[in-house]
């Protein structure tokens, strides 16, 4: 399983982690998401698809949760379908009882992370507020006249709402919102 938190980011390095394994893996999972919960589509997948014997290897503990109560969430599910945890980076046994005492201790560093980053990501904000150089985001371009007849068409049956959204450029919830801001 391999994680970064944005489309932008790539996996190379986490997949070449797993090169002494490439001979074993049967599949890759990989999530382009915050690791901030365990709502995520591949994980999910990954945890339906493994079964008894089975190990799941990750790069670091960090990539699979970054809270503790997350991290020892999934571990326990893997646990309880008999399935093994290794990270590469951490080089840790779960098996073990000094391997999940270690895994707890790498879970909470993690989330200990995460947390400093938005800390410091917040202290910025501020502090760019003060100075007046932080105006928040920018508008995102909006035309009603426009919105109003793609949701007309939508509305008559003549497209599905995924292809009017694509034709307005908008993701699910924008488009909703306005739909509902807008009353059509």
């Amino acid at each position: 399983y391999a994680r970064v938190s944005t489309e932008e980011q790539n996996t190379a390095r986490q997949l070449h982690s797993f090169e002494a394994y490439t001979e074993k893996i049967k599949k890759v999972f990989i999530d382009k998401l915050s690791g901030k919960d365990i709502n995520r589509p591949q994980l999910k997948a990954m945890l339906e698809y493994v079964r008894e014997g089975d190990v799941v290897v990750v790069s670091d503990f960090s990539r699979l949760a970054r809270s503790t109560k997350d991290m020892l969430q999934i571990v326990q599910e893997l646990t309880d379908k008999g399935v093994g945890l290794i990270s590469l980076k951490e080089n840790v046994d779960t098996d073990t009882p000094q391997g999940r005492f270690m895994l707890t201790v790498f879970a909470a560093l993690a989330e200990l992370e995460r947390e400093t980053i938005l800390q410091r990501q917040r202290e910025g904000i501020a502090l760019a507020k003060q100075q007046g150089k932080y105006k928040g985001r920018k508008p995102l371009p909006f035309n009603e006249e426009k919105f109003r007849e793609e949701c007309k068409k939508w509305r008559n049956g003549e497209q599905t709402a995924v292809a009017t959204m694509k034709k307005l450029g908008m993701k699910k919830n924008r488009f909703y919102q306005n739909v509902n801001k807008l009353g059509v």
